[in-house]
């Protein structure tokens, strides 16, 4: 909840080893699933029998004592769904619901009974108020709207190998030079590539968002197999940054200022995995803390010897806690300049 993760600023990078960092309760919560970790008192399977329903979890949003009386619960869950058997397929349906609490004569809140959620997901109305309706995505013109999120999103993983094209490996940039790629793009916020990465939605509310637009709590899993062709030693960093949002550059490239916009944009943990100079396996978690727009240091630097090979994996959990496009960038320094 936001009083267990509340939204504070934090330092623009910071090591993350034990998950203690954390900007927000979205961010904490995927950065937890990102580990592997399961919450105490999270079952770890469920038997739901044929035609019946289970609750997963019933847990109170409380208000009551806080300086501010406003609070929420995010959830995020990594499940996996099964037949009788290992690899019989299963279809389960899955609902998110919350209501006011029933209280005993004396205050004390009663947690609402599986008869009850039901009665409420089968007669009831959706939340009220709706929010602002999405722009429809064949609409030319207009203001853009892409209103909230609320359906079912196709996949839960953009995993990729960044390689030079037909080849196994990413030829570093030229010395001084850079190459970025773009991460959760969106409609109108493609970056100058025209790829929309925002997942298509199978189901929808007809009022709410056509596209999964953030692609929040999505894994992005990218493995980057650098070479160095050269007969010099480089170095090279890789960094997570979040320009400004533009579909055509209208300055040729990427936009970043000093200072930045005020607003926080990218707000999350990322995990680095790679070997060292020494050959040793490495594996950091840094949490981020962006503003769009913000000039930031590298999440990583490495020294490539003429000729080597080594592979960098950069994976996360879209953090619910922020805003897209960002942009993983590759470049090579230029060991003249100050």
């Amino acid at each position: 909840m936001e009083p267990d993760a509340p939204f504070k600023q934090k330092p623009p990078l910071s090591e993350n080893p034990k998950g203690e960092v954390y900007s927000g309760p979205g961010i904490r919560a995927v950065d937890t699933v990102l580990r592997g970790v399961r919450q105490v008192g999270f079952p770890e399977k469920l038997v739901i029998p044929p035609g019946e329903s289970r609750m997963l979890l019933n847990h109170p949003i409380p208000v009551k004592g806080l300086e501010r009386p406003v609070n929420g619960r995010s959830t995020f869950m990594k499940l996996n769904s099964r037949g009788d058997t290992p690899n019989s397929p299963a279809g389960v349906y899955v609902a998110s619901l919350a209501m006011y609490a029933k209280s005993h004569p004396d205050g004390r809140e009663i947690a609402p009974t599986l008869v009850e959620w039901q009665q409420l997901l089968n007669r009831e109305t959706l939340a009220q108020p709706r929010d602002k309706i999405p722009t429809p995505p064949d609409q030319v013109g207009g203001e853009l709207i892409y209103s909230r999120v609320a359906g079912v999103q196709q996949g839960s993983q953009w995993v990729a190998n960044l390689a030079d094209e037909g080849q196994e490996t990413l030829t570093i940039p030229v010395v001084g030079k850079r190459f970025s790629y773009v991460i959760s793009t969106v409609r109108a916020g493609t970056l100058g590539t025209k790829q929309v990465q925002a997942a298509k939605l199978l189901v929808r509310y007809p009022d709410t968002a056509y596209e999964s637009h953030g692609n929040y709590g999505l894994h992005y899993d990218l493995k980057l197999p650098l070479l160095n062709p050269t007969n010099t030693p480089q170095t090279v960093t890789l960094t997570l940054a979040t320009p400004n949002k533009e579909e055509r550059l209208s300055q040729g490239g990427l936009m970043f200022r000093q200072p930045s916009w005020d607003f926080p944009y990218f707000r999350g943990t990322v995990r680095l995995r790679y070997r060292n100079e020494q050959n040793k396996t490495i594996t950091r978690y840094v949490h981020l803390w962006q503003r769009r727009g913000q000039q930031v240091e590298p999440l990583l630097t490495v020294t490539l010897k003429p000729q080597e090979k080594r592979m960098v994996q950069v994976d996360f959990r879209y953090p619910p806690d922020a805003t897209p496009p960002q942009v993983l960038t590759v470049q090579t320094l230029d060991k003249t300049s100050k």
